[in-house]
């Protein structure tokens, strides 16, 4: 049996990263073979098949040909007489279409080599242009490798651009986009990913919602950076660094919705962006399926990042009801999540990267100190429905309003 490692394993391999999986390319077999050999048929859309002991995939060599528009109107070549050379040139970029042998011996026909040492994505062919998802896949590449460096070729961008004319991107379903930005999100750059489907056009096609906010200015005492597109850009980067969370990335990225909707009259500034982005929001998580954990999570951030930039400008009872609705004070809560994503808007500005942010601390004490109070006397007493509520809220504010008293007084030296 012929086998090769081949695709991604290859390339971390060289780049000198961790490999997290490998996938093998098995030549000169065929179905009924790799079952004598112990294979496990897996593959519903061509032959890939489990390893007995080691569970990894085994592919057997094809060829692809375009049958229809989009990302699934392929017909599937896999045979015996197919080579090794075929199966690498049917791939996507040519550091991705190098093979090796268990050996160690590298298999390069198309320079995948140079190009990984050059850091340049590069496709591997014309027959690029035939799957839309791959547009989404370089872009969810330059999230992962942008900080080593890699840049796209030019042709590249040029023939993902003329992808998106031909309205290839339009056959895109909103899983596999979700699929990819959820991927791109966990990224060590996931700003990246917008920044290449920006360069290609793709971004107003595929992210209509985050195109929008490039060119619309805010002011420049508050934001150095202007454009709000940069803006949050600039706040994904953040998120990244402060938290490994993709639901916090997310929020972070689409905090700022309201702002696209905005009058031209009213600009730089954006009155009531926290609110009239949520509908902008709903739609967005409606079309592309996001999970309910994301949404909620952005939905408050949006909703509140303001109210938690000016927390001590706030009276005790604003800061009570806004953790109330955050639900801060329930046994299971995203308030550290919700305060990260504020973070990383207040640091997401030109010269403000490296600014404290105090009010992620107070608001964090005033919840635990608007939790732990004792309710026990008015839930046992005689207060009925609503009033139960409100006087929980009354011993809720009580605390909050004692612990910013605390917290603002002056210590002795």
């Amino acid at each position: 049996m012929e086998i090769y490692l081949v695709g991604g394993a290859v390339r971390d391999k060289l780049l000198g990263l961790p490999v997290k999986e490998r996938d093998w390319v098995v030549l000169g077999e065929t179905p009924e073979s790799m079952v004598k050999h112990g294979y496990r048929p897996v593959g519903k859309d061509f032959p890939v098949f489990l390893h007995p002991k080691t569970h990894e995939e085994y592919a057997l060599a094809r060829t692809e040909r375009k049958t229809a528009p989009g990302y699934k109107g392929f017909t599937i070549h896999a045979a015996p007489d197919v080579s090794l050379e075929q199966d690498l040139i049917r791939r996507d970029l040519t550091i991705n279409a190098m093979a090796m042998t268990p050996e160690g011996r590298l298999i390069d026909p198309y320079g995948g080599q140079i190009d990984l040492e050059k850091r340049i994505f590069r496709h591997i062919s014309p027959a690029f242009a035939e799957d839309p998802v791959r547009i989404l896949r370089i872009a969810r590449f330059a999230a992962r490798y942008g900080h080593l460096g890699f840049t796209l070729a030019e042709e590249t961008r040029s023939l993902m651009q003329s992808m998106v004319t031909a309205g290839e991107v339009d056959h895109l379903v909103p899983e596999r986009v979700w699929a990819e930005l959820f991927k791109a999100l966990n990224e060590k750059s996931p700003s990246a990913f917008f920044y290449t489907l920006k360069a290609c056009a793709a971004l107003d096609k595929i992210f209509p919602e985050i195109q929008c906010l490039f060119g619309v200015p805010q002011p420049e005492h508050y934001h150095p950076e202007i454009d709000t597109g940069i803006h949050v850009m600039l706040c994904l980067e953040q998120a990244a660094l402060l938290s490994a969370s993709p639901e916090v990335r997310f929020a972070a990225l689409v905090h700022d919705l309201g702002k696209g909707v905005t009058p031209r009259t009213n600009w730089p500034h954006h009155y009531g962006h926290e609110t009239q982005g949520l509908r902008i929001l709903e739609q967005l998580c409606m079309r592309l399926r996001v999970p309910n954990s994301f949404k909620t999570l952005a939905m408050q951030v949006m909703q509140y990042h303001t109210h938690c930039h000016r927390v001590f400008e706030l009276r005790a009872s604003t800061i009570t009801d806004m953790l109330a609705a955050l639900g801060a004070y329930k046994p299971r809560h995203k308030l550290s999540e919700f305060l990260q994503a504020c973070e990383a808007d207040a640091k997401g500005r030109t010269g403000f990267e490296n600014t404290p942010y105090p009010q992620a601390e107070l608001l964090s004490g005033a919840a635990k100190a608007a939790a732990s109070v004792d309710t026990s006397s008015i839930l046992n007493g005689e207060l009925k429905g609503s009033h139960i509520g409100e006087a929980i809220r009354r011993l809720r504010i009580k605390a909050v309003a004692e612990f910013i008293k605390a917290e603002s007084a002056p210590t002795e030296s």
